[in-house]
């Protein structure tokens, strides 16, 4: 008992140790974000890497999601006889929730995967050393560009989401189950506020993941040990640490905002 309580004592006390020096981490990093204003070029060069490489899979995955809600909403609504609601309920619940929470789950696992491993890999062949020595930032240059791309990108990737999920309960509710495409759109249009709902729903909410998923990849892939086995571990801790951040996020975001 003894042995499992002081194991679990120094886990806990490893996992805050590591929310301390993270916080560390960002206090560095926004400190060389004007340096990096000067590597402009890697900058467009990481938004075009980790937002436009991403469109594919939020696309993809926005459309399924949308032809699901749209789907199961219908089903539900016509007990009550509401299907006319489906399009209202299908944008209140991308706007608010599922289209942020979802785009950065996506964003981490693909965009967020992607940075810590190219930093992880820098870091063992000796790259950033060699930066260092050349009297280049490596911060500014590698950690910063990724940090700021990550930023800009995820708003963007969410407005995406959200719209081709709205595309693809379009093509369930109105297309194939009949509903009146008027009725559909003008429900939701009724519905759907700017500030309560897409401001705060979709802006603050997208920019605050994207800012906690790329600062946890570039911080894992630029503390990471210098092994390919340390790469690995990496990765694995970023998707991990980003889906239980943006969950306990949202759920923070969500009783302030709304």
């Amino acid at each position: 008992m003894n042995a499992r309580s002081s194991g679990g004592h120094g886990a806990l006390l490893s996992a805050l140790a590591q929310i301390g020096e993270c916080g560390l981490f960002l206090i560095t990093l926004l400190r060389a974000v004007p340096r990096s204003l000067r590597y402009a070029r890697e900058l467009l060069r990481q938004i075009w890497f980790i937002g436009a490489l991403s469109l594919t899979i939020i696309m993809v995955c926005g459309l399924f999601v949308g032809m699901v809600l749209a789907l199961q909403l219908y089903h539900v609504l016509s007990i009550f006889g509401g299907t006319a609601a489906t399009g209202e309920v299908v944008a209140l619940a991308v706007y608010r929730e599922l289209g942020p929470v979802l785009t950065a789950l996506l964003f981490a696992g693909r965009a967020g995967t992607s940075m810590t491993a190219e930093i992880g890999l820098m870091r063992a062949t000796d790259q950033l050393a060699a930066m260092e020595m050349m009297a280049v930032d490596p911060i500014a240059y590698v950690a910063a560009p990724r940090f700021l791309g990550g930023l800009i990108a995820m708003p963007l990737l969410a407005c995406v989401f959200c719209a081709t999920t709205l595309l693809g309960s379009h093509l369930v509710a109105v297309s194939w189950l009949g509903l009146d495409n008027g009725t559909f759109w003008s429900n939701m249009i009724a519905a759907v506020e700017l500030r309560t709902d897409v401001v705060n729903g979709i802006l603050w909410k997208s920019l605050v993941f994207g800012a906690v998923v790329s600062l946890i990849a570039v911080f894992q892939g630029y503390t990471t040990p210098p092994t390919s086995e340390g790469v690995a571990y990496a990765t694995t801790r970023t998707v991990v640490a980003s889906s239980i951040t943006i969950l306990a996020l949202d759920f923070v975001l969500t009783a302030f905002l709304m």
